[in-house]
Protein backbone atom coordinates (compact mmCIF):
# COMPACT_ATOMS: atom_id res chain seq x y z
CA UNK A 1 0.00 0.00 0.00
CA UNK A 2 1.30 3.47 -1.22
CA UNK A 3 2.68 5.78 1.74
CA UNK A 4 -0.44 8.64 2.27
CA UNK A 5 0.90 12.24 2.03
CA UNK A 6 0.62 14.49 4.53
CA UNK A 7 2.19 17.63 5.59
CA UNK A 8 3.02 16.20 8.74
CA UNK A 9 3.99 13.10 8.04
CA UNK A 10 8.00 12.31 8.43
CA UNK A 11 10.28 11.05 5.59
CA UNK A 12 12.08 7.27 6.32
CA UNK A 13 15.13 9.20 7.05
CA UNK A 14 13.63 11.03 9.43
CA UNK A 15 11.87 8.05 10.70
CA UNK A 16 15.27 6.40 10.86
CA UNK A 17 16.66 9.43 13.34
CA UNK A 18 13.22 9.54 15.35
CA UNK A 19 14.38 5.76 16.09
CA UNK A 20 17.31 6.49 17.85
CA UNK A 21 16.32 9.10 19.31
CA UNK A 22 15.48 9.12 23.29
CA UNK A 23 12.13 8.78 22.79
CA UNK A 24 12.32 6.14 19.51
CA UNK A 25 14.68 3.98 21.91
CA UNK A 26 11.53 3.90 24.45
CA UNK A 27 9.48 2.94 21.90
CA UNK A 28 10.30 2.48 18.48
CA UNK A 29 6.83 0.40 17.82
CA UNK A 30 5.04 2.88 16.10
CA UNK A 31 7.89 4.42 14.26
CA UNK A 32 8.44 0.91 12.88
CA UNK A 33 4.94 0.83 12.05
CA UNK A 34 5.26 4.23 10.08
CA UNK A 35 8.06 2.68 8.29
CA UNK A 36 6.14 -0.59 7.15
CA UNK A 37 3.49 2.05 5.76
CA UNK A 38 6.36 2.65 2.81
CA UNK A 39 6.94 -0.46 1.64
CA UNK A 40 8.58 -3.98 2.81
CA UNK A 41 12.11 -2.66 1.78
CA UNK A 42 12.92 1.35 2.27
CA UNK A 43 15.22 3.71 0.79
CA UNK A 44 16.90 6.05 3.19
CA UNK A 45 19.46 7.43 0.76
CA UNK A 46 21.29 5.28 -2.21
CA UNK A 47 22.53 2.88 -1.04
CA UNK A 48 21.35 2.25 2.73
CA UNK A 49 17.97 0.18 2.62
CA UNK A 50 15.63 -0.89 5.40
CA UNK A 51 13.63 -4.26 5.24
CA UNK A 52 10.60 -3.55 7.65
CA UNK A 53 8.46 -6.34 6.63
CA UNK A 54 8.76 -10.27 8.16
CA UNK A 55 9.50 -11.51 4.51
CA UNK A 56 12.16 -9.13 3.98
CA UNK A 57 14.25 -9.07 6.78
CA UNK A 58 13.91 -13.10 6.77
CA UNK A 59 15.13 -12.70 3.44
CA UNK A 60 17.84 -10.58 4.32
CA UNK A 61 19.13 -12.76 6.98
CA UNK A 62 19.29 -15.72 5.03
CA UNK A 63 21.07 -14.11 1.82
CA UNK A 64 24.70 -15.49 1.71
CA UNK A 65 25.34 -12.76 -0.62
CA UNK A 66 24.36 -10.27 2.43
CA UNK A 67 27.53 -10.44 4.57
CA UNK A 68 27.69 -9.14 8.51
CA UNK A 69 30.28 -6.08 8.79
CA UNK A 70 33.47 -6.30 10.69
CA UNK A 71 32.65 -5.00 14.17
CA UNK A 72 33.55 -1.55 15.95
CA UNK A 73 35.32 -2.99 18.21
CA UNK A 74 38.55 -4.97 17.31
CA UNK A 75 38.28 -7.61 20.01
CA UNK A 76 35.13 -8.91 18.34
CA UNK A 77 36.27 -8.22 14.53
CA UNK A 78 37.12 -12.08 14.77
CA UNK A 79 33.60 -13.70 16.45
CA UNK A 80 31.11 -15.07 15.22
CA UNK A 81 28.81 -12.25 14.87
CA UNK A 82 31.66 -10.50 12.69
CA UNK A 83 32.81 -13.05 10.55
CA UNK A 84 31.54 -14.35 7.43
CA UNK A 85 31.65 -17.91 5.37
CA UNK A 86 34.41 -19.59 5.82
CA UNK A 87 35.79 -18.29 9.09
CA UNK A 88 32.38 -18.24 10.48
CA UNK A 89 31.35 -21.78 9.26
CA UNK A 90 34.89 -23.04 10.35
CA UNK A 91 34.62 -21.40 14.14
CA UNK A 92 31.10 -21.96 14.23
CA UNK A 93 31.71 -25.99 13.96
CA UNK A 94 33.81 -25.69 17.04
CA UNK A 95 31.15 -24.16 19.15
CA UNK A 96 28.23 -25.56 17.91
CA UNK A 97 28.65 -28.58 19.92
CA UNK A 98 28.29 -26.47 23.59
CA UNK A 99 25.03 -25.82 22.34
CA UNK A 100 23.17 -29.23 20.99
CA UNK A 101 19.76 -29.61 22.32
CA UNK A 102 20.98 -32.80 23.80
CA UNK A 103 24.03 -30.48 25.69
CA UNK A 104 21.43 -27.85 26.56
CA UNK A 105 18.94 -30.24 27.67
CA UNK A 106 21.57 -31.71 30.55
CA UNK A 107 21.52 -28.10 31.96
CA UNK A 108 17.92 -28.37 33.47
CA UNK A 109 18.80 -29.33 36.57
CA UNK A 110 21.62 -26.79 37.04
CA UNK A 111 19.54 -23.75 36.00
CA UNK A 112 16.48 -25.12 38.11
CA UNK A 113 18.94 -24.80 41.65
CA UNK A 114 20.52 -21.90 40.33
CA UNK A 115 17.03 -19.95 39.88
CA UNK A 116 15.43 -20.99 43.03
CA UNK A 117 19.21 -20.07 44.91
CA UNK A 118 18.17 -16.64 43.29
CA UNK A 119 14.89 -17.06 44.82
CA UNK A 120 15.65 -17.45 47.95
CA UNK A 121 18.11 -14.85 48.00
CA UNK A 122 15.01 -12.50 46.96
CA UNK A 123 12.61 -14.11 49.69
CA UNK A 124 15.31 -13.42 52.23
CA UNK A 125 15.72 -9.89 51.82
CA UNK A 126 12.01 -9.42 51.74
CA UNK A 127 10.20 -6.71 49.09
CA UNK A 128 11.14 -4.62 47.23
CA UNK A 129 13.54 -6.25 44.98
CA UNK A 130 15.17 -5.35 42.01
CA UNK A 131 14.04 -8.22 39.09
CA UNK A 132 16.73 -7.06 36.70
CA UNK A 133 19.68 -7.30 39.81
CA UNK A 134 19.02 -9.37 41.93
CA UNK A 135 16.99 -12.24 38.61
CA UNK A 136 17.47 -11.23 35.52
CA UNK A 137 21.12 -11.01 35.30
CA UNK A 138 22.44 -13.40 37.72
CA UNK A 139 20.80 -15.89 36.27
CA UNK A 140 21.95 -15.99 32.58
CA UNK A 141 25.27 -14.88 33.82
CA UNK A 142 25.59 -17.83 36.44
CA UNK A 143 24.83 -20.08 33.87
CA UNK A 144 27.06 -19.17 30.44
CA UNK A 145 29.62 -18.52 33.34
CA UNK A 146 29.52 -22.54 34.24
CA UNK A 147 29.17 -23.46 30.68
CA UNK A 148 32.75 -21.27 29.61
CA UNK A 149 34.36 -22.01 33.06
CA UNK A 150 34.24 -19.25 34.49
CA UNK A 151 35.25 -18.79 37.82
CA UNK A 152 32.30 -18.05 40.11
CA UNK A 153 34.82 -15.21 42.59
CA UNK A 154 35.10 -13.31 38.94
CA UNK A 155 31.50 -12.99 38.10
CA UNK A 156 30.54 -9.77 40.33
CA UNK A 157 32.72 -7.77 38.06
CA UNK A 158 31.02 -8.53 34.93
CA UNK A 159 27.75 -6.53 34.95
CA UNK A 160 29.23 -2.44 34.43
CA UNK A 161 31.78 -3.75 31.94
CA UNK A 162 29.52 -5.95 30.11
CA UNK A 163 27.19 -2.87 29.87
CA UNK A 164 29.80 -0.60 28.47
CA UNK A 165 31.13 -3.20 25.98
CA UNK A 166 27.45 -4.00 24.50
CA UNK A 167 26.97 -0.35 23.06
CA UNK A 168 29.70 -1.52 20.47
CA UNK A 169 26.67 -3.80 19.54
CA UNK A 170 24.30 -0.35 18.73
CA UNK A 171 23.91 1.62 15.72
CA UNK A 172 24.90 5.07 17.25
CA UNK A 173 26.95 5.90 20.28
CA UNK A 174 29.10 9.11 21.65
CA UNK A 175 32.78 9.06 21.56
CA UNK A 176 32.42 8.75 25.37
CA UNK A 177 30.78 5.45 24.92
CA UNK A 178 33.05 4.52 22.60
CA UNK A 179 36.02 4.91 24.42
CA UNK A 180 34.19 3.08 27.77
CA UNK A 181 33.38 -0.25 24.93
CA UNK A 182 36.78 -0.14 24.21
CA UNK A 183 38.02 -0.11 27.69
CA UNK A 184 35.64 -2.57 28.30
CA UNK A 185 37.08 -4.87 24.95
CA UNK A 186 40.67 -4.55 26.46
CA UNK A 187 39.37 -5.87 30.30
CA UNK A 188 37.79 -8.48 28.54
CA UNK A 189 40.66 -9.33 26.76
CA UNK A 190 43.02 -9.79 29.16
CA UNK A 191 41.02 -11.83 31.63
CA UNK A 192 39.94 -14.12 29.19
CA UNK A 193 43.75 -14.34 27.99
CA UNK A 194 44.72 -14.80 31.39
CA UNK A 195 41.88 -17.64 31.51
CA UNK A 196 43.12 -19.67 28.18
CA UNK A 197 46.70 -19.86 29.56
CA UNK A 198 45.52 -21.12 32.90
CA UNK A 199 43.17 -24.18 30.87
CA UNK A 200 45.73 -24.78 28.96
CA UNK A 201 48.18 -25.73 31.65
CA UNK A 202 45.45 -27.40 33.41
CA UNK A 203 42.65 -28.52 31.48
CA UNK A 204 39.06 -28.51 33.05
CA UNK A 205 35.64 -29.82 31.70
CA UNK A 206 34.20 -26.68 30.13
CA UNK A 207 34.29 -24.73 27.01
CA UNK A 208 37.05 -22.66 27.60
CA UNK A 209 39.24 -25.76 27.78
CA UNK A 210 37.89 -27.03 24.75
CA UNK A 211 38.48 -24.27 22.35
CA UNK A 212 41.51 -23.25 24.04
CA UNK A 213 42.78 -26.88 22.90
CA UNK A 214 41.33 -26.45 19.42
CA UNK A 215 43.69 -26.19 16.29
CA UNK A 216 41.19 -24.86 14.20
CA UNK A 217 40.70 -21.65 15.83
CA UNK A 218 43.68 -18.87 16.02
CA UNK A 219 44.36 -16.37 19.44
CA UNK A 220 41.89 -13.29 18.04
CA UNK A 221 39.35 -16.04 16.74
CA UNK A 222 39.33 -17.41 20.72
CA UNK A 223 39.02 -14.57 22.81
CA UNK A 224 36.51 -12.88 20.36
CA UNK A 225 34.29 -15.34 20.50
CA UNK A 226 34.98 -16.00 24.48
CA UNK A 227 33.92 -12.43 25.21
CA UNK A 228 30.50 -12.44 22.73
CA UNK A 229 29.62 -15.85 24.26
CA UNK A 230 29.87 -14.21 27.97
CA UNK A 231 28.26 -11.01 26.82
CA UNK A 232 25.15 -12.64 24.68
CA UNK A 233 24.79 -15.97 27.10
CA UNK A 234 23.11 -12.71 29.42
CA UNK A 235 22.41 -9.98 27.55
CA UNK A 236 19.70 -11.97 25.75
CA UNK A 237 17.93 -13.69 28.29
CA UNK A 238 18.30 -11.12 31.04
CA UNK A 239 16.25 -8.80 28.16
CA UNK A 240 13.58 -12.13 27.48
CA UNK A 241 13.10 -11.91 31.72
CA UNK A 242 12.73 -8.27 32.42
CA UNK A 243 10.50 -7.58 29.31
CA UNK A 244 8.68 -10.84 29.85
CA UNK A 245 7.78 -9.67 33.14
CA UNK A 246 7.03 -6.04 32.29
CA UNK A 247 4.65 -7.57 29.77
CA UNK A 248 2.75 -9.58 32.70
CA UNK A 249 2.48 -6.57 35.30
CA UNK A 250 0.84 -4.27 32.40
CA UNK A 251 -1.61 -7.39 31.59
CA UNK A 252 -3.02 -8.64 35.11
CA UNK A 253 -5.17 -11.43 33.76
CA UNK A 254 -2.41 -12.39 31.64
CA UNK A 255 -0.52 -12.63 34.89
CA UNK A 256 -2.40 -14.58 36.72
CA UNK A 257 -3.55 -16.97 33.83
CA UNK A 258 0.51 -18.39 33.23
CA UNK A 259 0.67 -17.92 37.21
CA UNK A 260 -2.40 -20.68 37.47
CA UNK A 261 -1.40 -23.04 34.00
CA UNK A 262 2.40 -22.92 33.82
CA UNK A 263 2.21 -25.72 31.71
CA UNK A 264 1.60 -22.86 29.08
CA UNK A 265 5.00 -21.69 29.52
CA UNK A 266 6.20 -22.49 25.98
CA UNK A 267 3.65 -20.46 23.83
CA UNK A 268 4.08 -16.88 26.72
CA UNK A 269 8.06 -17.19 26.11
CA UNK A 270 7.89 -17.59 22.44
CA UNK A 271 5.28 -14.25 22.79
CA UNK A 272 7.66 -12.79 24.52
CA UNK A 273 10.45 -13.13 22.24
CA UNK A 274 7.49 -12.17 19.64
CA UNK A 275 6.15 -8.73 20.94
CA UNK A 276 9.25 -7.55 22.47
CA UNK A 277 12.50 -8.94 21.11
CA UNK A 278 15.87 -8.37 23.40
CA UNK A 279 17.89 -7.90 19.85
CA UNK A 280 15.52 -5.72 17.89
CA UNK A 281 18.00 -4.76 14.87
CA UNK A 282 20.72 -6.05 12.84
CA UNK A 283 22.28 -5.24 9.49
CA UNK A 284 24.04 -6.43 6.42
CA UNK A 285 25.95 -5.37 3.84
CA UNK A 286 25.69 -6.44 -0.37
CA UNK A 287 28.79 -8.37 -0.94
CA UNK A 288 27.43 -9.27 -4.68
CA UNK A 289 24.39 -8.38 -6.92
CA UNK A 290 20.94 -9.97 -5.85
CA UNK A 291 17.36 -9.23 -4.85
CA UNK A 292 15.03 -8.10 -1.65
CA UNK A 293 11.42 -8.96 -2.02
CA UNK A 294 12.05 -8.02 -6.10
CA UNK A 295 14.38 -5.36 -6.06
CA UNK A 296 17.53 -5.20 -7.45
CA UNK A 297 20.72 -4.72 -5.06
CA UNK A 298 23.86 -3.52 -5.70
CA UNK A 299 26.90 -4.61 -4.08
CA UNK A 300 27.84 -2.67 -0.85
CA UNK A 301 24.64 -1.37 -0.49
CA UNK A 302 23.71 -1.24 3.32
CA UNK A 303 20.71 -2.83 4.72
CA UNK A 304 19.66 -2.53 8.09
CA UNK A 305 17.16 -5.19 9.29
CA UNK A 306 14.10 -4.46 11.67
CA UNK A 307 13.60 -7.43 14.12
CA UNK A 308 11.47 -5.44 15.97
CA UNK A 309 9.38 -4.36 13.11
CA UNK A 310 9.34 -7.76 11.47
CA UNK A 311 7.79 -9.35 14.91
CA UNK A 312 4.86 -6.60 14.34
CA UNK A 313 4.03 -7.12 10.90
CA UNK A 314 0.70 -7.48 10.16
CA UNK A 315 0.92 -9.36 7.06
CA UNK A 316 2.55 -12.22 9.15
CA UNK A 317 0.41 -11.78 12.20
CA UNK A 318 -2.77 -11.16 13.19
CA UNK A 319 -3.57 -8.51 15.56
CA UNK A 320 0.16 -8.27 15.57
CA UNK A 321 0.30 -5.12 18.36
CA UNK A 322 -1.74 -7.23 20.29
CA UNK A 323 0.01 -9.83 23.00
CA UNK A 324 -1.54 -12.60 22.32
CA UNK A 325 0.54 -15.91 23.77
CA UNK A 326 -1.77 -18.76 22.00
CA UNK A 327 -1.70 -16.62 18.54
CA UNK A 328 -1.34 -19.80 15.69
CA UNK A 329 2.04 -20.11 14.15
CA UNK A 330 3.88 -18.11 15.99
CA UNK A 331 7.19 -18.03 15.07
CA UNK A 332 8.83 -14.99 15.42
CA UNK A 333 12.78 -13.93 14.20
CA UNK A 334 13.97 -12.97 17.06
CA UNK A 335 16.89 -15.28 17.35
CA UNK A 336 17.65 -14.19 13.49
CA UNK A 337 17.95 -16.94 10.63
CA UNK A 338 20.07 -18.24 8.12
CA UNK A 339 23.81 -18.96 8.92
CA UNK A 340 24.00 -16.03 11.97
CA UNK A 341 21.24 -17.45 13.55
CA UNK A 342 21.53 -17.34 17.28
CA UNK A 343 24.01 -19.82 18.54
CA UNK A 344 22.16 -19.57 22.08
CA UNK A 345 18.53 -20.20 21.35
CA UNK A 346 17.91 -23.03 22.50
CA UNK A 347 19.43 -21.91 25.53
CA UNK A 348 18.03 -18.68 26.50
CA UNK A 349 14.47 -20.31 25.50
CA UNK A 350 15.05 -23.03 28.24
CA UNK A 351 16.05 -20.31 30.99
CA UNK A 352 12.87 -18.63 29.92
CA UNK A 353 10.56 -21.60 30.40
CA UNK A 354 12.45 -22.08 33.79
CA UNK A 355 12.65 -18.72 35.26
CA UNK A 356 9.06 -17.41 34.71
CA UNK A 357 6.66 -20.18 36.00
CA UNK A 358 9.37 -19.97 39.41
CA UNK A 359 9.13 -16.54 40.06
CA UNK A 360 5.37 -16.84 39.44
CA UNK A 361 5.17 -19.45 41.86
CA UNK A 362 7.48 -18.27 44.46
CA UNK A 363 6.56 -15.04 44.71
CA UNK A 364 2.75 -14.36 44.85
CA UNK A 365 0.45 -11.92 43.55
CA UNK A 366 3.77 -10.40 41.58
CA UNK A 367 3.63 -6.05 41.03
CA UNK A 368 5.62 -3.31 40.32
CA UNK A 369 6.73 -1.69 43.32
CA UNK A 370 8.29 1.54 41.87
CA UNK A 371 8.80 2.89 38.24
CA UNK A 372 10.94 0.47 35.81
CA UNK A 373 13.77 2.06 34.39
CA UNK A 374 14.52 1.31 30.64
CA UNK A 375 18.04 1.28 29.43
CA UNK A 376 18.55 3.95 26.53
CA UNK A 377 19.53 1.19 24.19
CA UNK A 378 17.85 0.35 20.66
CA UNK A 379 19.35 -2.99 19.78
CA UNK A 380 19.76 -4.43 22.51
CA UNK A 381 16.04 -3.84 24.35
CA UNK A 382 16.23 -4.49 27.94
CA UNK A 383 15.26 -2.78 31.54
CA UNK A 384 17.78 -1.33 33.70
CA UNK A 385 16.00 -1.84 36.61
CA UNK A 386 12.49 -3.48 37.58
CA UNK A 387 11.37 -2.95 40.99
CA UNK A 388 9.15 -5.69 42.20
CA UNK A 389 6.70 -6.65 44.81
CA UNK A 390 4.74 -9.32 46.57
CA UNK A 391 2.73 -10.79 49.19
Amino acid sequence: MARPCHDDVMNPADLITALFSEEGRADPYPIYGELRDYGPVVTIQPGYLVATSFDAVNNVLRDPKLAVQEGSLPLLSSSILNTNPPDHTRVRKLMNGAFMARRIAELTRAIEVQANALIDDILQKGTPADLIADFAYRLPVGVICELLGVPEKDRAWFRPVAADFAVALEGSFTLDEAAAAQSAAELFEAYFSDLVRSRRSTRKRDLISELASAEAISEPELLGNLALLLLAGFETTTNLIGNGIMMLLQRPEQLARLASAPELIDVYVEEFLRFDPPVQITSRVAVEPTFLQGQAIEPETYLMALIGSANRDPARFAHADHFHPERPGNTSISFGAGAHFCLGAALARLEGRIAFPLLLGRLPELALAGEPLRRNRLVLRGYESLPICWT
